[in-house]
Formats: C-alpha cells, sequence, structure tokens
C-alpha cells in the first residue's frame, strides 16, 4: 500500500476502520492522554483522529524538543510519555531523547510511522527506508515493531509495561505505514482491544533483605539517607519523610530529588556533601546510583563506610562499590516495609552527630549567603540568581529547569526547592536540551 493511498475514514459512523484509529483505542485503553510529537507523512492523519477521540496533541518544531518533554511528563506522572514523529529523520531526531529518558530512568514510548517492509528488507531503496527498528534497539530498553492493525493492541500493551515496569525507561514503537493505513471490520477491529490489568505490579523485596538493611542502618554511628530522582519518581514523598523523621538520619538530595523534603528541614545537609563523604560509616541510597555523580562511591567518601542500596533492578547492587545490604524492590514497597520494621529497632546514631552537621551547615550557608549581596559593577550571574532566588522564595509552587554546567550547580546551589518534582535538569547523562 502507498502512502497517497491511506484511506481516510470517519471513525465515529465508518463500518470499518483504520489501523491509525486501532492505535488511538489502543493508547486511550492503557490510559494514554497526552502525547507530544512533530506531525507528517505517515502519521498526519493518526494525530487527526487522535485529537478527535480526545487524547491531547502537543505540537512542536523539533522531535528532539518533543521527545524531552515526553520524557519529563513520565518522570512527573508515572505514566509513559508518548512522543509521535514521522519517519526516517523525524525518528532519528526524536530516538535523542528516547535514549535519553532510557538512562535516566524516565517512562517513555516513541511512535514513529515507518515504511513499508519488503523494499527496506532487502535494501532496494524506498520512501524514506530507514530499518528503523534495528537502529532503536541498543539505545532503549525495548523495541517492537507493528506490522498488522490486529496486532496493535498486544504492541501498545508491551511497550507500555516495558516503558513503567521494573527499572522504567524509553520504549520504541515502530508502525509500518501499511498497519496504519490497513482497513479492518469495526466490529472485527473493537474485539481486538482490551483494558489491561496491573501494568506496573509492584516488587515487594525479601523479608531478609529488610531486616539486614533495618540492622545496618540501626547499628551506625555517623548514617546518612541519601535520596535520589528515583525516590521523587516513586511519589511516596509521605512515607519517606516519614522514615527519615522517625530513624532521626540526617539526609541528603540529589538535584532532581530536592523538594522531596524541603530544602530547610533540620535534618537536611544539602551543603556537607564532602564532609558526610567523609564521615558516614553507613548511607542508604534511595532510588540513587552510585555513578559518575557521587564518585562511583569512591574517591572522597569513607573507604570503611557501608552502603544500603534500595534499587528496582538487581544488576544496578554492587556496580562501582561493594553494597553491604542490597535491598531489591520498589522504593514504596521497600520503604512500607522498613517502617514496619522500624519499631523493632533502637537507632545507635552518636548525639552530636546531627548538631555537628546542622551546626556546621548554618555556618557554611551563611557563608555562601554573602553571595547574594547585591552587586552591580561588575554585576555577575550571582546577582541574576539572587533576584531569581527571591521569586522561588515566595513562590514555591514554579517549576524550575535548569541546565548548563555552572548555571546547574549554582542553581541547585542556590534555589531551595520546597516542593517535589519542581526541579527537572540535565540529569545523569549532563545532556543540554531539557529547556
Amino acid at each position: 500500500m502507498s502512502i497517497d493511498s491511506i484511506p481516510h475514514t470517519d471513525p465515529s459512523t465508518a463500518n470499518e476502520v483504520t489501523g491509525m484509529w486501532i492505535l488511538t483505542q489502543a493508547l486511550k485503553r492503557v490510559g494514554i492522554d497526552t502525547m507530544y510529537g512533530l506531525v507528517g507523512i505517515p502519521v498526519t492523519e493518526f494525530a487527526y483522529i487522535a485529537q478527535g477521540e480526545g487524547i491531547k496533541f502537543v505540537g512542536f518544531r523539533h522531535e528532539q524538543q518533543a521527545g524531552m518533554a515526553a520524557a519529563t511528563h513520565g518522570f512527573l506522572t508515572k505514566t509513559p510519555g508518548v512522543l509521535l514523529t514521522v519517519s526516517s529523520l523525524g525518528f532519528l531526531n526524536g530516538l535523542t531523547a528516547t535514549a535519553n529518558a532510557t538512562v535516566n530512568c524516565y517512562p517513555m514510548i516513541q511512535i514513529s510511522g515507518s515504511s513499508e517492509r519488503e523494499p527496506i528488507d532487502l535494501m532496494q531503496g524506498t520512501y524514506e527506508g530507514l530499518d528503523q527498528l534495528n537502529i532503536a534497539k541498543p539505545l532503549v530498553k525495548a523495541a517492537y515493531r507493528i506490522n498488522r492493525p490486529e496486532d496493535i493492541m498486544t504492541g501498545v500493551v508491551r511497550a507500555y509495561r516495558a516503558a513503567v515496569s521494573g527499572r522504567p525507561g524509553g520504549v520504541y514503537l515502530d508502525v509500518t505505514t501499511p498497519c496504519l493505513g490497513a482497513v479492518m471490520d469495526r466490529k472485527a477491529a473493537e474485539a481486538t482491544l482490551y483494558t489491561p490489568v496491573d501494568l506496573c505490579p509492584a516488587v515487594v523485596p525479601s523479608p531478609q533483605s529488610v531486616a539486614r538493611a533495618m540492622e545496618l542502618l540501626a547499628g551506625a554511628k555517623k548514617p546518612v539517607i541519601l535520596l535520589g530522582k528515583g525516590a521523587a519518581y516513586a511519589q511516596v514523598d509521605d512515607k519517606i519523610r516519614k522514615f527519615i523523621e522517625a530513624t532521626g538520619v540526617p539526609f541528603y538530595q540529589m538535584s532532581m530529588a530536592k523538594g522531596l523534603l524541603p530544602d530547610n528541614h533540620e535534618l537536611s545537609v544539602n551543603s556537607m556533601r564532602s564532609y558526610f563523604m567523609e564521615q558516614a560509616d553507613v548511607v542508604m541510597l534511595i532510588g540513587a546510583r552510585l555513578n559518575w555523580l557521587l564518585s562511583r562511591g569512591h574517591g572522597k567518601w569513607n573507604p570503611d563506610g557501608k552502603f544500603i542500596q534500595i534499587d528496582i533492578d538487581p544488576e544496578e547492587i554492587d556496580i562501582n562499590r561493594a553494597i553491604a545490604a542490597p535491598v531489591v524492590g520498589d522504593i514504596e514497597s521497600s520503604i512500607d516495609a522498613m517502617l514496619a520494621a522500624l519499631p523493632s529497632y533502637k537507632m545507635s546514631m552518636d548525639s552530636d552527630w546531627v548538631p555537628s552537621l546542622q551546626s556546621a551547615s548554618k555556618a557554611k550557608n551563611a557563608k555562601f549567603a554573602e553571595r547574594f549581596v547585591p552587586q552591580t559593577v561588575p554585576m555577575t550571574h550571582w546577582s541574576a540568581l539572587s533576584a531569581v532566588r527571591k521569586v522561588f522564595a515566595s513562590n514555591p509552587d514554579v517549576v524550575l529547569v535548569n541546565e548548563g554546567a555552572n548555571t546547574l550547580d549554582d542553581t541547585r546551589n542556590a534555589i531551595d526547592m520546597m516542593l517535589p518534582r519542581h526541579r527537572i535538569d540535565c540529569a545523569t547523562w549532563a545532556i543540554m536540551g531539557m529547556g
């Protein structure tokens, strides 16, 4: 079937429907209500149908930026952000964002139209004849191709489950032009649709791993809890706060975890990173990875310190440093289990550990605040950050999007966040373009 022969049917009245209508219904069955992208052949008609069926479409001038928006949608909502692109270069433009979503653990689905398979597979030369599926596979969490309209529901469900289950990530869904334009009897098409059950099942940690972690934390003299963006993604803010305050353990928030607890919380040690890295005897990682952002667990870290790590991916354990107490499970199930176990343990933390951190933090914050004294000759970027700082203090519900090398680092230190998931930045790969 050629691109020009795709039928333009009215799905609300026709006895026959196209693959584009089936794709729309499949997305609705899994709860997708928004798409980001840039339309053109062969997905323009699909975008029209999706909008007519109540799915919001947010158009961009470039697929990469649409993909960044879809990835951020995934982080903020825990449901896949959907990117829609045309084939060939449109697909490639969007793939950057999908790969970035994968490494950052954001649930996202890139749906791209593609040309008919036969001339691509025989390399005969065809309209935008790129083998998109095989290009995407090494860069994303999962990749699927749908060739038949009867398989659309299955493909959408598999893509959704892959995007959100376990460690979230980017998924590529290749939908061929013949599949989009294929015509089916409406009743037969509706028979392929269903509402899937339990799209993101809980991963409950073993009781033994929870007991091991609690015993290590309770026996620590100088413990610290480190919160990563995975903790913010989990959206169990109240439970994490309850656990931290019940244990009395000071905490540090990675960049996109800032605001999970207010930065001015009495147990916050956000300005004392180097100090606690050298001193802490037990560090609990919640949704954080010991990658380059944390010196891979080496450098300034106490060489005798021990780590507890809560992570849904068992392959993340021991990647750079031995983890004394791995807890493999989703964050909500893990924190629930630890809260339930907490009354059976007595914390052994040194009585002067938190006061010493608070005192040093207060002095360091006061010294840092000197940078915000208004400067006019010469004006520096601290003058601008001083103004921004005041705006955020008065408007804590504003979402901050932050990138750039020194700009990123200085803004992270200068702007206090009071609410979770209100700071978006370039994260794991430090890739520019989120703005």
